[in-house]
């Protein structure tokens, strides 16, 4: 698994304890969006992403400076530029990486490049935790990969990370309208029914989640965040012996041991 896609379990099992704050959306069933969409940043929330973020080797250090000081002199290849993204990842300076990846994608007429700077502008979005930065990588997600998604229209995993970043807009149904598109022409779309899983769980409505992570696994049993949120609301929606069931069947899943120790704070509790 991805050091990301752990680092997200972990923030979400310390929003949901109440350790942090998920951007909230209201939506009635998903028929309707609310107008406002909040965005409240905890001090938790950071220390979890850093409890996931190595620090870089000497070694790795010196290369970051030596690659930065050649792009301030414009004299990096394209190459080294996508090196100097990977060595930013590493170190969790997710907007960095990314725009170190938009120097690239400029210098460049390959779209691949337009792709792999606005995953990182996502994966950078993702993380963000002032209003500003959130509004600055997700306008900038859909600048890249709306030009990758306009030049191929059947890529709904683009599709589907746009339409997160409208969520946390001021205009959060064109999002979730994105969604449905997708479900509409792929209902067992990966990215979309996790999405609206989470969508669901963000505006308090457990059951909606519950259905659309159990058809999720169903489709896709080898998802460990959608696994791991199924059995999360199990519990928020009181179902507590399925929760238990899940809980310990994700337990088989992973050996990371910080979500083995979330998801036994969980069984502690039932």
């Amino acid at each position: 698994m991805k050091k990301t896609q752990l680092i997200l379990i972990i923030v979400g099992v310390l929003a949901i304890v109440g350790l942090y704050s998920l951007p909230k959306i209201v939506v009635d069933n998903e028929a309707q969006a609310g107008a406002t969409v909040g965005q409240d940043t905890e001090e938790s929330s950071e220390s979890a992403v850093e409890m996931h973020a190595a620090e870089l080797s000497e070694e790795k250090e010196n290369l970051l400076s030596q690659l930065r000081n050649k792009a301030a002199e414009s004299t990096i290849s394209l190459e080294e530029l996508e090196n100097l993204a990977n060595l930013y990842q590493e170190k969790a300076v997710y907007d960095s990486a990314a725009y170190f990846l938009s120097v690239a994608a400029e210098r460049s007429e390959e779209l691949i490049w337009d792709e792999k700077t606005g995953d990182a502008y996502f994966e950078a979005f993702t993380f963000a935790l002032d209003p500003k930065k959130v509004e600055a990588t997700a306008e900038k997600t859909r600048e890249y990969l709306g030009k990758v998604l306009e030049n191929d229209p059947s890529r709904s995993d683009l599709k589907s990370k746009i339409a997160m970043t409208y969520v946390s807009s001021a205009n959060p149904m064109q999002g979730i309208m994105m969604l449905r598109e997708i479900l509409e022409e792929d209902p067992q779309n990966e990215d979309a029914l996790f999405n609206m899983g989470i969508l669901s769980m963000q505006s308090g409505q457990y059951k909606r989640a519950v259905e659309r992570f159990e058809e999720l696994v169903s489709y896709h049993p080898d998802n460990l965040q959608g696994q791991f949120y199924l059995g999360v609301s199990y519990f928020e929606s009181n179902q507590r012996n399925k929760a238990k069931a899940q809980f310990e069947a994700v337990k088989e899943m992973t050996q990371d041991q910080m979500i083995l120790e979330s998801i036994q704070s969980y069984l502690d509790r039932l």
